[in-house]
């Protein structure tokens, strides 16, 4: 300590207090450059975290957003729906239009969903949705109850909420119901258009019907 530390003079005073001071900011500094490598480290990790968990919130949404109705869902393609309507007793080819575009709608919804709890999910929840997309392909209906749970449970402990207890009764949940409205909102929309393109063209009529009369009063007035 003698020897590291020597205030016999003013030189080796200010000598003493200048290295001090070195090796106090190199520590100071190899401190900061640590904090910040494991700061970065920490938001790296919650976005992914929060990535993760807005996904499968997402997922959860759509394979448990309903209590009522049909909770599976039906692998069949609108051309399979026309098809088996075409094999009916009655030899009819005319089909619900609405109620096929509502499951062609559910099932893309469902299979965007399997498709994120497989990249995203835990072991156990991508088996469920693995298992769910194979019948689906096999054209089996599928049921997304115990997937929903398992979401649910997770979810739940990810964001440090307490897990429901038992005596608490959830009724089964199923894949949740389009809002149904798209294609006549679309056409209110092409037909307001047309009407103020029609009411633009009127105007503009108007307006060259107006400029005429009054250029035949000037010329009128001019040769009076």
């Amino acid at each position: 300590m003698r020897t590291s530390l020597d205030f016999s003079s003013w030189s080796s005073v200010l000598s003493t207090v200048l290295g001090l001071l070195l090796v106090t900011c190199l520590m100071m500094g190899i401190r900061l450059l640590f904090m910040q490598t494991v700061q970065k480290h920490r938001e790296r990790e919650n976005r992914q975290i929060n990535e993760r968990l807005k996904s499968l919130i997402a997922a959860y949404k759509t394979l448990g957003g309903s209590f009522t109705g049909t909770l599976s869902v039906s692998p069949m393609h609108l051309r399979d729906l026309r098809q088996a309507e075409a094999e009916t007793e009655e030899g009819s080819a005319n089909i619900n239009e609405g109620l096929a575009e509502r499951r062609r709608r559910i099932r893309d919804a469902v299979e965007a969903a399997l498709s994120d709890i497989i990249l995203l999910g835990t072991e156990e929840q991508v088996a469920l949705a693995a298992k769910a997309a194979q019948d689906m392909v096999e054209g089996r209906p599928i049921e997304t109850s115990a997937l929903v749970t398992s979401l649910r449970s997770f979810i739940r402990e990810a964001l440090d909420l307490e897990p429901i207890p038992g005596k608490v009764p959830i009724p089964a949940q199923g894949p949740a119901r389009p809002a149904a409205g798209g294609g006549t909102g679309r056409r209110s929309t092409e037909g307001g258009a047309s009407g103020s393109r029609r009411g633009s063209g009127a105007g503009a009529g108007g307006e060259g019907m107006g400029m005429g009369g009054g250029l035949g009063r000037g010329r009128h007035e001019d040769s009076l």
